[in-house]
């Protein structure tokens, strides 16, 4: 355990964790020392399987999390991603993260429920272990969902630490606690190994982010994001079904992703919450589960419906477990039939019984709209002139931010609408209430106003509508927005106050050191709302008092 620079070691796993000090002074230091540290990772871990001591080591969630369920067949070096539920009792969620998730687009805002996990796990020959095998997994812990910058880094930083180990780790360690901040819409150098590491953090554009990284030394290496993927690559087997996966994720469904290996398990998920963006999954998702999950019963009783949750797992035990499940999939091995990789059939729920249950979407869910067959038109043809799969995944990402758009737009021209006028705020009145969300006024503005206007796409969209507003993302979406609408009040109304307080001083013929005085108080408080934070009004109206 590392704490404060010191090292010491007891039994697998090693954990980097700069803010476990057993002194409060001791975590004063560390905060002081590793605060840049704590704006990238939680901490480092390096995990060992030990054939004899086994489980009786591996106790906590990551050390599970960070090997292959159930799937030996994975020689060489694998990566994968996991998502972790924060324990109870940690601190506190952090200013500097509140700030940064304001200027962040939704794709790249921090969890202070959640921590993301990246596993570098090697598994090779070694005569000298008793098992016949090394295996060992490098883990990044953080709250940033940043999936392609840091498997990047692993792949960098985790060969060099196999060979090197300790002291590798501790100067690749110290080099992140001399980066500056995440911030979003500024481009970042970062020292690494003898190269520096050049994230760009552009604005949100088109729902996305222009955020990529570059080792710059000693040769470029350009990646399209910090947290996009192949979207093509991750979808190959399900193309012909992706309008339904689209509905299956901005409806929140249980969903199950079975996957050969924790690569296809974890990708496959991080893709599917991604179709719906710029709208926010706002239901929990767990990129590679285990059977040895804290959270494994909750997610298995046969008690109550299943949650609104997406999983990928790997274990084949799973198939038993998951058979009340509403929508599972199960992925293979990709295969080319012609040319469009292999599609997995849709089957009923009731298919999925055996070990041996071939690969299938098994489920009993009718879409709301129409399959694009043009959409699946235009891949094949990708397909046969070779084009390649960054290309084939920008038309597949185009594609469904359109359609997100075009479902999300009417939500959100209603949502404006409840909003007062302007010149409904008068000051010393408190802010007019936003008008509440109707659904069935919602659902009278279609005609006009509605998704045929920038979609293509035929169905039931009014059915599809009246589903999302029962999800979790619906919820979501409509707090975010009020809370957005609400604060918008509060600054206008404080700005009235300020212009009715100033022509009140000025008719009253204050003094310059008055008004002064007046502008000096009022400043912070309108700043306090122009950032974000709610206008303590009595506070505001005790200030107005002393100006009188």
């Amino acid at each position: 355990m590392e704490d404060g620079g010191r090292w010491s070691r007891g039994s697998d796993p090693v954990v980097m964790n700069p803010f476990d000090g057993s002194e409060d002074a001791d975590r004063g230091a560390c905060r002081s020392t590793w605060a840049r540290f704590s704006s990238w990772l939680e901490c480092v871990c390096v995990v060992t399987f030990d054939l004899e001591l086994g489980q009786a080591i591996e106790k906590t969630s990551i050390c599970y999390l960070s090997f292959p369920d159930s799937y030996s067949g994975c020689l060489g070096d694998t990566q994968f991603s996991f998502r972790l539920r924060q324990s109870v009792g940690r601190r506190a969620w952090r200013l500097q993260e509140d700030v940064y998730n304001r200027d962040a687009p939704a794709t790249l805002q921090t969890e202070a429920s959640h921590f993301f996990g990246y596993v570098y796990f090697r598994q090779v020959k070694d005569v000298s272990v008793r098992r016949g095998y090394f295996q060992k997994s490098l883990v990044l812990v953080s709250r940033l969902p940043y999936y392609g910058m840091f498997h990047s880094l692993l792949q960098a930083v985790a060969p060099e630490f196999f060979e090197k180990l300790q002291p590798c780790l501790e100067a690749v360690c110290s080099e992140i606690d001399q980066w500056p901040s995440p911030i979003p819409g500024q481009t970042l150098h970062l020292p690494l190994m003898g190269g520096v590491l050049q994230v760009r953090g552009g604005a949100c554009i088109r729902g996305g982010s222009s955020l990529c990284c570059q080792n710059v030394l000693p040769a470029p290496t350009v990646l399209p994001s910090v947290h996009e993927l192949d979207l093509f690559k991750c979808f190959q087997p399900v193309l012909v079904h992706l309008q339904m996966f689209w509905e299956l994720v901005l409806l929140g469904e249980p969903l199950v992703v079975m996957a050969p290996s924790p690569t296809v398990s974890s990708e496959t998920v991080l893709a599917l919450i991604s179709i719906i963006s710029p709208l926010r999954f706002c239901c929990d998702f767990r990129p590679y589960f285990t059977v040895h999950d804290s959270e494994f019963r909750e997610f298995t009783t046969r008690t109550q419906a299943p949650p609104n949750v997406v999983l990928g797992v790997t274990n084949p035990f799973f198939i038993k477990t998951f058979q009340n499940w509403p929508h599972v999939v199960r992925l293979g091995e990709t295969k080319m039939a012609g040319d469009l990789p292999k599609q997995v059939k849709v089957k009923k729920p009731s298919k999925l019984k055996t070990l041996e249950t071939k690969p299938g979407v098994y489920t009993a869910f009718k879409t709301f709209l129409h399959k694009d067959k043009i959409l699946i038109k235009r891949l094949l043809r990708g397909i046969q002139r070779k084009r390649p799969s960054e290309v084939q995944s920008a038309i597949l990402r185009r594609h469904l931010l359109e359609l997100t758009q075009s479902f999300i737009i009417p939500l959100e021209r209603y949502m404006a609408s409840l909003m007062p006028l302007q010149r409904s705020v008068t000051p010393w009145k408190t802010p007019p209430q936003i008008r509440p969300f109707s659904q069935e006024d919602f659902m009278s503005t279609l005609d006009q106003t509605g998704p045929q206007l920038t979609s293509g796409l035929k169905g039931d969209w009014t059915g599809l509508y009246r589903k999302f507003f029962r999800s979790p993302n619906f919820d979501g979406w409509y707090r975010h927005r009020h809370k957005e609408m609400t604060q918008k009040l509060e600054s206008l109304h404080l700005e009235v106050l300020s212009d009715a307080v100033s022509h009140t001083l000025a008719a009253n013929q204050k003094t310059e050191t008055e008004i002064i005085y007046h502008t000096l108080i009022l400043g912070p408080l309108f700043s306090a709302t122009s950032s974000g934070r709610t206008l303590d009004q009595a506070n505001f109206f005790l200030s107005i008092t002393l100006l009188s």
